[in-house]
């Protein structure tokens, strides 16, 4: 798909919308982004061992009694701002998450640790716009493979595929918990933008990883894995709430 097609998917994702645990924003939505073949690897933290991580005023979520982080490579493309299309050169790059879940009141969403991306304008535009903790990275990926490498000397390290049939996560399991969250916590974890986009079409993934420094605390043991193909996004500006 071209870089327009990418644009009406993004809006066409609104056309659903009963999968949300709370409606959309009355306000328009302010960017679009394409997500490609995106990696979930997720472990097991203990809550007390992650918890002075993440701002006070946000709850640590816990499914199956522990907290839980994940790291993200992939690819985004499309991006752009709401009645532009996407520039050449501008709206594509490789970026890599590094995350956990948390509550303010009755949203469940996400809170990042460090978003590592391959775009120099992406990370200063996303700094000063949405208060995230963007770095620059080296980053070198193509199909099922992704080498990020930052100046302090972190780096991860994956291949990966999906295996069987894409499918929704259903409610109240271990997947829908990781990957069904609309909206991020930013700034000191009192501004929240709003995200919205289909059910995720996930599948089983294998993967090999090896990583350094990435998470805020020693992940041990091997991750649960998960693949999407791809996914169109669109995403308000942040407000305090």
């Amino acid at each position: 798909m071209g870089r327009l097609d990418d644009a009406a998917a993004q809006a066409g994702s609104l056309r659903h919308r009963e999968h949300r645990p709370y409606p959309l924003p009355e306000r328009p939505w302010t960017m679009g982004q394409t997500w490609q073949d995106l990696l979930f690897a997720h472990w097991r933290v203990p809550h007390d061992v992650l918890r002075p991580h993440v701002p006070e005023p946000l709850e640590l979520e816990q499914h199956d009694g522990s907290a839980w982080i994940g790291l993200t490579p992939f690819r985004v493309a499309g991006l752009r701002l709401r009645g532009a299309p996407p520039l050449p050169l501008l709206s594509s790059f490789h970026e890599l998450n590094c995350r956990t879940y948390v509550r303010a009141g009755d949203r469940p969403g996400i809170w990042f640790f460090s978003l590592d991306a391959s775009s120099r304008a992406a990370v200063a535009a996303a700094r000063r716009t949405y208060r995230l903790p963007y770095r620059h990275a080296r980053i070198d990926a193509g199909a099922g493979s992704f080498r990020a490498s930052t100046d302090g000397g972190d780096f991860f390290r994956a291949r990966y595929h999906g295996v069987g049939m894409p499918a929704p996560a259903k409610p109240a399991t271990l997947e829908y918990f990781l990957a069904e969250r609309y909206c991020l916590y930013a700034g000191n974890g009192q501004l929240r933008a709003e995200i919205h986009h289909a059910p995720w079409p996930l599948q089983a993934a294998e993967a090999e990883l090896e990583h350094r420094g990435i998470a805020p605390v020693e992940l041990e043991g091997e991750p649960i894995c998960h693949y999407a193909r791809r996914q169109d996004v669109v995403v308000w500006s942040p407000e305090r709430y």
